[in-house]
């Protein structure tokens, strides 16, 4: 999730393969929608992020348009902070959403983690997606998952390159340029904060692989949390370096998310901006 949004042309992802409409047919897909925050710096107490408007629609109501398109198998809607509020708001809007309460806000990985039971059995792949993050596209959705079946990967990141990269999870490469970790800006060293490559928060899993390493994912960290980064590493010590797989867009308004009345004003223009053109 980017919360910074400027105006930027069209998006141009990377790494898009040939054929997209064969490849994202080849699998099943579950949805896991983070919406469990509570959005402090919006100043408001009694309303959860999620529930704050653009253009007369919640912010999780954009994602839950966005998740209808794309038809997935299961979607399930992680809840917590005003869960009575989200999930009145969720189940009227798209009756088929399972939920998911994530009771202490210990990070994204115990995030997904909640999400087991409604995920139990499920082959395929699962799109983790953040409620707070409006204009994110199905092309570039579709496109993200087009890459990732394409090269097999047990876990897909989208990336985007910034000026200021303050704040963000890094993409580290290594000297293939292959994804080698995801490092949170906190636990950063001096040189990986000089990346400009920073992690959108909108990842595909492999589920079954998934599976196999959410149990493992530890906090110690700087911020004494589960990071579903953490299992790419889990992931590339398992199964390789080829295992894991990078999509890059250079459209930073469309992975920005909100966390102040600020950046919500600015998203809802840019959202009116791109709905006005042809």
């Amino acid at each position: 999730m980017i919360d910074h949004p400027v105006a930027t042309p069209a998006p141009v992802i990377s790494g898009l393969p040939d054929s997209p409409a064969k490849l994202l047919a080849a699998k099943h897909l579950a949805i896991v929608v983070m919406a469990a925050g509570q959005g402090k710096r919006m100043q408001d107490p009694a309303k959860p992020k999620v529930l704050y408007e653009i253009a007369s629609l919640p912010l999780i109501g954009h994602v839950l348009r966005l998740c209808a398109s794309l038809r997935a198998q299961v979607t399930v809607c992680i809840i917590g902070y005003g869960r009575e509020q989200v999930s009145a708001y969720v189940a009227d809007s798209c009756p088929l959403v399972k939920f998911a309460v994530q009771s202490e806000q210990l990070g994204t990985g115990h995030a997904v983690m909640q999400a087991e039971e409604q995920l139990a059995g499920f082959e395929g792949d699962v799109l983790i997606l953040s409620g707070d993050v409006p204009l994110l596209s199905a092309k570039s959705v579709n496109a993200l998952l087009a890459m990732h079946r394409e090269k097999q990967a047990k876990a897909t990141v989208l990336a985007v390159r910034m000026d200021d990269p303050t704040g963000y999870g890094r993409i580290v490469r290594n000297d293939a340029g292959d994804l080698d970790r995801i490092v949170e800006h906190k636990d950063a060293s001096d040189e990986e904060r000089q990346i400009c490559e920073i992690n959108s928060g909108i990842y595909v899993f492999d589920a079954r692989a998934l599976r196999e390493v959410l149990p493992h994912i530890g906090r110690k960290n700087a911020q004494g949390e589960y990071y579903l980064t953490d299992a790419f590493q889990l992931l590339k010590e398992k199964y390789g370096v080829g295992s894991l797989a990078v999509m890059v867009t250079n459209d930073p308004v469309e992975v920005s998310g909100v966390n102040t009345k600020q950046q919500l004003e600015a998203l809802e223009a840019e959202y009116l901006r791109r709905r006005s053109q042809p």
